[in-house]
């Protein structure tokens, strides 16, 4: 996953996967702040408006498309904190990962 935060325009883009173009935009998840770019009818691009002020938008692109909701805004989160470069991300699925239990430890 790819994202970048344009600061003058204040426009976040997450690539979800390179493709050479998109097919077509899909209903907006919200007319004045965020899109989603379809390719062979899955999303391929979010464009989110005023990102730090419409994160929550991102919740309801993960209920439209069954998406990563934790990678999403991690993705989010990083382009946000580095404005104005190409931020890229690798995360494995939820599912790969191990199930860690917890233990109490024992008092000393």
């Amino acid at each position: 996953m790819r994202a970048e935060y344009d600061s003058q325009a204040n426009a976040l883009s997450l690539d979800l996967f390179q493709v050479e173009h998109w097919d077509g935009a899909d209903e907006p998840i919200d007319d004045s702040f965020c899109q989603v770019a379809l390719t062979g009818g899955s999303p391929a691009n979010i464009e989110l408006l005023a990102p730090a002020d419409h994160l929550d938008l991102l919740d309801r692109v993960v209920e439209r498309y069954g998406l990563d909701q934790r990678a999403l805004r991690a993705m989010a989160r990083a382009a946000l904190g580095a404005p104005d470069r190409i931020v890229e991300l690798d995360v494995s699925p939820a599912e790969a990962l191990p199930r860690i239990e917890r233990r109490d430890r024992p008092e000393s």
